[in-house]
């Protein structure tokens, strides 16, 4: 019997309201053993904005540390539009990301079957997707210096990011992608924009010297970011995984979640480095969605995404690969039997709500069992 500690950082908008499916899930589990969850919550975002002037407190950190998972619900919204930009609500993740060493975020989109006909695009191209995209979190345009706005005279100002990557920085998540590949099918289609970037040369460099040490039996193909994206709606299922950096890949799996027929079925995993002595990972699970405040405290958010997500822990973070599965069926069998939140329900459907969803998974895991 083993007891894990999670930190669960429900943030703001609908984020305490999915998070409700995983305490839901975590429940279950608690009450069958023979591993069980500690469950700690804090403040992040707004919420911890308003309660003590900062998007994430140094005594949150220390708990996110410390703890063998974080579960992150979303943050932001318009409330916090005024507040100066190094402690606005999604500052609250970013620190996160960057102080645990998140470099891999891992956002699969895998069209249910029940939920084919749910795309934005036709039937046939996305039935059966399951496509994994692996982006580079903690480098790139969003962390680069000079990041500022300057005034430069005659009533013009110039904003300045800057796109910056070493070559350890491609080199690790390169070799992640290719350790995923061979879990999959084997195959990695790496994305960049080499044509006018400087970042996308090296890029493109680093991922083939890196495929050629040792990774020759995953198949490897290099394509434009812009060019990728006209493909995820053209022809989703040609890949397998992508690889790409922190801003192309912020948008492609966007673009990958809208596949699979709404944001709120979209999960993720951010990964640090094996521990050298534990061999355990820094990490935190999320929704790709945001906090959705025009929708929240009404009982109509999608919980999917959320508790997929807190099914990526139990099979990245605590090698429950078993309960994974269990979890991912009962979400399958949930909507095979039609339930449905508002999101994905079709014209004319009955929806339920964030609460309903949660129960209903559960209750499909325990039938199954």
């Amino acid at each position: 019997m083993t007891s894990y500690n999670l930190l669960l950082l429900p943030g703001d908008g609908i984020g305490p309201e999915v998070m409700g499916g995983v305490r839901k899930v975590i429940g279950w589990i608690n009450a069958r053993g023979p591993d069980t969850f500690e469950v700690e919550e804090d403040l992040v975002g707004g919420a911890a904005y308003d309660d003590h002037g900062a998007s994430i407190s140094d005594a949150t950190m220390d708990k996110a540390t410390a703890a063998d998972a974080v579960i992150f619900g979303a943050v932001g919204g318009p409330k916090w539009d005024a507040v100066p930009y190094d402690v606005r609500p999604e500052a609250g993740l970013l620190r996160l990301r960057k102080d645990l060493e998140l470099f891999a975020n891992l956002r699969p989109a895998i069209v249910y079957p029940a939920l084919a006909d749910a795309s934005s695009l036709k039937k046939e191209l996305v039935e059966g997707l399951d496509i994994l995209i692996l982006r580079e979190l903690t480098g790139g345009v969003y962390f680069g210096e000079p990041k500022e706005i300057t005034d430069i005279g005659n009533g013009q100002k110039r904003a300045v990011d800057t796109q910056v990557y070493d070559t350890y920085e491609i080199e690790r998540i390169a070799r992640a992608a290719f350790e995923l590949a061979r879990t999959r099918q084997g195959r990695v289609c790496s994305m960049e924009k080499r044509n006018v970037m400087k970042s996308g040369v090296l890029w493109n460099e680093v991922v083939t010297a890196t495929h050629a040490d040792g990774y020759e039996d995953v198949e490897l193909t290099h394509m434009l970011a812009d060019a990728g994206g006209m493909q995820l709606v053209r022809a989703p299922k040609q890949f397998d995984v992508i690889l790409t950096d922190n801003l192309f890949g912020d948008m492609l799996s966007d673009v990958a979640a809208m596949l699979t027929g709404s944001l709120g079925m979209l999960p993720s995993a951010s990964l640090g480095a094996p521990d050298a002595v534990t061999g355990k990972r820094k990490a935190l699970y999320e929704p790709v969605h945001g906090s959705a405040p025009d929708i929240a405290g009404r009982d109509i958010a999608n919980p999917i995404a959320m508790i997929a997500s807190f099914a990526m822990a139990l099979r990245y973070s605590f090698a429950m690969t078993d309960l994974a599965d269990r979890v991912e069926a009962a979400i399958a069998a949930v909507l095979a039997a039609g339930k449905r939140t508002a999101d994905i329900a079709a014209a004319g459907d009955e929806a339920i709500g964030t609460e309903a969803m949660g129960d209903a998974i559960v209750a499909a895991l325990e039938e199954a069992s």
